[in-house]
């Protein structure tokens, strides 16, 4: 009868085991979710941890699901993320939804959680960056890399990289006319061109230039680049220059190359084509990539740039890029605050644009092994960033749209690992 007994209750503990092994923590990514943000954090730490996890694209705003662990359920209720266990049933339920033929949905595995640099000053610069705001307040670990360590080789280390707000073409950002005689940038300059001269460079603009092109090549052994701001402009501007001095004096302290329009290469381009330089230092621009809008021009209130909808089954890379739980994203500034359409290369993908206004403000494009993805504007959630302006509290934005495109890149090389020359 005791055998019996055991037996019975050995049984019981073996099926209830199994069922339990069977659940899943579905985090929904819709407008129900309460901290959007912090829920990319969840996951990207959960694949860290060995685990995987499924992004369920167009699925309630690009929800999550992985296997049951009371560690995880209880950091998602710390973290304020919300976050459902369901059943086996129930998910395997959901998983035939989302792969129905007839839906725009899809299932991507997510199984390894790339490892991420910023490319960025190790100094104090007067503004912020939106992708480092985002990555510390996610709790997404990363790593800081500057031009000493791209330029001796160590981006072979990465899967992805951001560029931090950057003037790859050597001119300070272009902030001659406003700032030069402002401690900080008199200290920027003292500094780069230190840097340059302990790398072996005559100049900035051409220490700058190699370091984009050691960037590119990072790209083309399959690594994955993204960029905000200025980080995207002067990066291609930068690669179309090699060999051209595009600085004027007040930069580099030697004349422009006379010819340095005619002389630009933009077969070595990421993703802009036929752009013009500005020739002029005290212009805040360094070319015509950027669309050149003016504060007030579309009141705050209306100015929306609107999310692409793409086949979650046949273009899964553009569609993980564009999950959100909103299609039209709140504009915002930058050095660089859109791309002009006819400027961009006709083999990037548009992912967002601002309808009836020309102003493209989300692209994605392949180079070799890799892609790059480049969003403009400075900050998401502070419409007319400007220097030494205070950093966004994402604690006040934990549902930014704007932000979410941020983070849908630090996730999307889970879901598309290559393997990389070393």
């Amino acid at each position: 009868m005791f055998r019996h007994l055991l037996a019975t209750l050995l049984l019981i503990t073996s099926l209830s085991a199994a069922a339990f092994a069977q659940q899943q923590i579905f985090i929904p990514m819709d407008a129900t979710q309460s901290n959007h943000l912090k829920a990319y954090g969840v996951i990207f730490n959960n694949l860290q941890q060995g685990n995987s996890a499924e992004w369920l694209l167009n699925y309630r705003g690009g929800s999550f699901m992985t296997n049951f662990s009371k560690e995880l359920l209880q950091t998602c209720r710390l973290k304020n993320v919300k976050a459902e266990v369901i059943s086996g049933a129930r998910a395997a339920q959901i998983i035939a939804e989302v792969e129905k033929p007839d839906v725009n949905t899809a299932v991507v595995k997510l199984d390894k959680a790339p490892k991420i640099a910023v490319y960025t000053p190790k100094q104090a610069l007067p503004w912020d960056d939106a992708v480092t705001l985002a990555l510390t307040y996610a709790e997404v670990e990363y790593d800081q890399v500057w031009d000493p360590e791209v330029l001796n080789g160590k981006l072979s280390e990465y899967d992805w990289l951001h560029l931090h707000h950057e003037d790859f073409t050597g001119q300070y950002g272009k902030f001659w006319v406003s700032s030069r005689n402002r401690p900080w940038y008199i200290q920027q300059v003292n500094q780069m061109e230190a840097m340059a001269r302990e790398l072996g460079f005559n100049k900035v603009s051409n220490e700058k230039k190699a370091v984009a092109r050691q960037i590119k090549e990072y790209v083309g052994n399959g690594g994955f680049l993204f960029a905000m701001c200025s980080g995207t402009d002067t990066f291609d501007i930068a690669l179309a220059a090699e060999g051209v001095d595009i600085a004027p004096p007040q930069f580099d302290g030697d004349p422009m190359d006379p010819d340095a329009q005619q002389r630009l290469d933009y077969s070595k381009t990421l993703a802009f084509t036929d752009f013009s330089v500005s020739k002029d230092p005290a212009e805040y621009e360094h070319a015509d990539i950027d669309v050149p809008v003016q504060i007030n021009e579309v009141d705050q209130s209306l100015d929306f740039f609107t999310l692409f909808e793409f086949s979650a089954k046949w273009d899964p890379v553009p569609t993980m890029l564009t999950q959100n739980h909103v299609s039209s994203v709140r504009g915002f500034y930058g050095q660089t605050t859109a791309f002009q359409k006819d400027k961009i290369k006709e083999s990037v993908i548009e992912l967002g644009e601002s309808p009836g206004r020309n102003m493209v403000k989300y692209i994605h494009g392949n180079y070799g092994r890799g892609t790059f993805t480049f969003y403009a504007g400075h900050d998401p959630e502070d419409y007319t960033h400007r220097v030494n302006d205070p950093p966004t509290d994402l604690s006040l934005h934990t549902n930014s749209p704007g932000y979410r495109l941020i983070l849908n890149n630090i996730l999307f090389p889970a879901a598309k690992k290559k393997k990389r020359k070393t």
